[in-house]
């Protein structure tokens, strides 16, 4: 009997990391897979800027949940090791809230309770402490019923968590936000603020966040590593694996409609009028853009809409190759405001550049040390958050100009002199994010996670168009590089248990995890 999968052709629209996950393990199936992307080489938002013809990682920069790349590696008969050059980071992240305080945070807790200890009085290094313990059970009890499950819904997640899941949730407190939540482990305003800028990590505000996003921590815990290559690299290696399972790519290939034939998913017509069939298409857009009907009318209805109220954070960023001096750059590395809300209120609340942003600096030639060469220029990414707005309004150079001037006072107020200048610096403003990733306003996470319901709003891997799946940071478990790869495993899993007539249920779980080093795919429960 001739194999049903290889007979099954699967166009992937998009070579983000969720669509290469979902092309690779596709392919390792037998499935016929071709992937369509309309840049000039894979990664999405896993992007690179040249300056001065050195490459500037100007996407994601952080790599965790090693254990994710584990499996899906695995499942194509290689590993981690084999395709990528991890080195693990010592210091998980420097911060600075003037040029005398600093503080690091450790992949060993022992070490970031001490430095916490030294920093802000014993009582926080205690505080901190139970913090770990909390997020650590947190992570534990929210990884299998709502982060590895397709499509989890309150009342699903209720019955998996089981009494003592639900007492871990009641113990946070009614509703609570990361930012009321940290406020029962912290004393210290800093600490408080440190870790709720973990709520940014998917595009929200602390203020908004659920307290569930105190898992972050453990998440970092777990390990952090740089990337030989920078990131663009680990979708270079996604992608080549995905290529030795026989996933054909085509890039230059913009696609302009998902083709609609018989009530399903039928394939896909480029910008140039080309039509490609498939019997299944994964969308590696984001979700939103579907419900804009920017891949045509027949899908308009495959996911929810996002309303600009409900996006994202998005940024303005500085990919650059300039000298530094003064303070002692980490690989990553925060420099606070003293006012944190007022960031949020001119994002959220009046749709504008922070008068008070926080700096993330990534300086990508350094991992725990001095950079080679320092007396030359070395790779920075700087960021500050910004309203996904890009559709709706351009920020004049005004206003990108005082933005600039704020975030570099901030910076030599902590000690730190970047030798920035138009010549050595690419500007990415939300309308230029907007472009890369239409129909998101230049929202980079999504759907911003706000309040508890937001945990169950973001689309899944099904889509209510038959034969259509949706991967990507925009579908749940959500934003981030480990995330995005995990919505490719399960937008996979979830193609493959409809193609399988013998399933009695297409709920799908992918199984392992943190204490998981082995290969597995998925399950269906």
């Amino acid at each position: 009997m001739a194999d049903p999968l290889r007979a099954h052709r699967a166009v992937v629209v998009g070579a983000g990391i969720g669509g290469l996950v979902s092309a690779l393990l596709l392919a390792r199936r037998g499935v016929e897979v071709t992937v369509l992307e309309r840049g000039a080489a894979p990664g999405g938002k896993m992007r690179q800027v040249v300056v001065n013809a050195a490459p500037v990682d100007s996407g994601p920069t952080v790599f965790t949940m090693r254990w994710i790349f584990e499996q899906i590696f695995a499942a194509a008969g290689t590993s981690v090791d084999a395709c990528l050059e991890l080195t693990p980071l010592d210091v998980l992240a420097r911060h600075a809230w003037s040029a005398d305080e600093r503080l690091d945070l450790h992949a060993d807790p022992g070490r970031s309770a001490e430095a916490i200890g030294a920093f802000a009085g014993a009582a926080e290094a205690r505080r901190f402490v139970r913090f770990c313990h909390e997020a650590r059970r947190l992570y534990a009890t929210l990884e299998g019923p709502y982060i590895r499950s397709e499509k989890p819904t309150l009342a699903r997640m209720m019955r998996d968590l089981g009494p003592r899941g639900l007492a871990v949730l009641v113990g946070l407190g009614r509703f609570a936000t990361l930012w009321r939540a940290l406020g029962r482990h912290f004393h210290d305003p800093r600490l408080r603020q440190l870790f709720g800028r973990y709520a940014t990590y998917c595009g929200a505000s602390p203020w908004s966040a659920p307290a569930t996003l105190m898992l972050v921590a453990q998440v970092e815990m777990d390990g952090v590593w740089s990337v030989r290559g920078g990131m663009h690299a680990v979708a270079q290696a996604v992608a080549g694996v995905a290529a030795s399972c026989g996933a054909r790519f085509r890039y230059g290939a913009d696609c302009a409609e998902i083709l609609v034939r018989n009530g399903r998913a039928a394939g896909v017509r480029l910008a140039s009028g080309e039509e490609v069939q498939a019997d299944s298409v994964v969308f590696n857009g984001d979700a939103g853009a579907l419900a804009q009907g920017l891949l045509g009318g027949g899908v308009r209805n495959a996911a929810p809409p996002v309303a600009p109220r409900d996006r994202s954070l998005s940024a303005l960023t500085w990919s650059m190759h300039a000298r530094t001096s003064g303070f002692p750059l980490d690989r990553h590395n925060v420099f606070f405001p003293r006012d944190y809300a007022a960031e949020f209120r001119d994002i959220f609340a009046n749709g504008r550049l922070p008068a008070q942003p926080t700096v993330y600096l990534c300086a990508q030639d350094r991992d725990g040390g001095e950079a080679p060469g320092m007396d030359g220029p070395e790779r920075l990414l700087a960021l500050v958050n910004a309203p996904a707005v890009g559709d709706l309004r351009e920020f004049g150079a005004a206003e990108i100009g005082a933005c600039e001037q704020t975030s570099l006072a901030l910076l030599e107020r902590c000690g730190l002199q970047v030798e920035r200048s138009a010549a050595n610096t690419v500007v990415t403003t939300p309308a230029d994010f907007e472009h890369l990733f239409p129909g998101t306003g230049g929202a980079l996470y999504g759907r911003a996670t706000h309040g508890w319901t937001a945990l169950f709003k973001r689309a899944s891997s099904t889509s209510a168009m038959p034969g259509l799946y949706l991967t990507g940071g925009s579908v749940h478990p959500g934003p981030g590089v480990p995330m995005a790869a995990m919505s490719g495993q399960l937008a996979a899993a979830t193609l493959l248990a409809h193609l399988d007539s013998t399933s009695r249920s297409h709920r799908v779980v992918i199984s392992g995890g943190t204490s998981t080093r082995s290969a597995t795919t998925a399950n269906t429960a």
